[in-house]
This record gives C-alpha cells, sequence and structure tokens, in this order.
C-alpha cells in the first residue's frame, strides 16, 4: 500500500494541432511500464503508490510528451497523501456493485 493517489490529466500542445489522442496513449504506456497501480478514467488517470514515485512517473510523462514534439505540456494534478497508507479502492467499493 501506497500513501498516495495522483490524478493526472496530461494536455500536450502539439506541432499542429493535431489529435492529442496518440500523445495520451502514449502518456498512459509510461504509467503501464513504470509498474504502478492505476485506473484510467473518461478525464484522467489516478495512479496509487508513494508519493515520490508517483512524481517521477509524471515528470516521465510529461519529458515523453516532449520527445514526442510537444512543445509544452500541462499537466493537471491531484494528490492525496495519506502518510498511514492508502488505497484507491477505499474510495471507491461503496460505488461499485
Amino acid at each position: 500500500m501506497g500513501n498516495a493517489l495522483v490524478s493526472v490529466q496530461i494536455i500536450p500542445k502539439t506541432k499542429n494541432g493535431e489529435d492529442v489522442i496518440p500523445y495520451v496513449d502514449e502518456a498512459i504506456a509510461v504509467i503501464d511500464k513504470s509498474g504502478v497501480r492505476y485506473e484510467v478514467n473518461p478525464l484522467e488517470t489516478t495512479m496509487e503508490g508513494n508519493l515520490s514515485d508517483l512524481f517521477k512517473v509524471i515528470e516521465q510523462m510529461n519529458e515523453r510528451m516532449i520527445e514526442m514534439g510537444s512543445s509544452n505540456v500541462i499537466s493537471q494534478i491531484k494528490v492525496l497523501y495519506q502518510p498511514a497508507g492508502i488505497e484507491m479502492d477505499q474510495l471507491t467499493e461503496k460505488y461499485k456493485g
């Protein structure tokens, strides 16, 4: 169990205004390769783990967007930090039926 939940939405500025979905797919691939637990939702992806590790993943996501040709990236981030530990299921289990 990690000490944080971090939701992130990546908004890359593409070179010629092209579709950002391939960029978002690549950002999610970065998360997947990291090995952290995550859930993709319609407007953001939530990761679970240790706060410092999750921030490193976000840094890698941003760097990958630049490697793909983005001139800049906006990352909208929400953080729940709970030193005693937290899991996504603790916040959503009552809604799953």
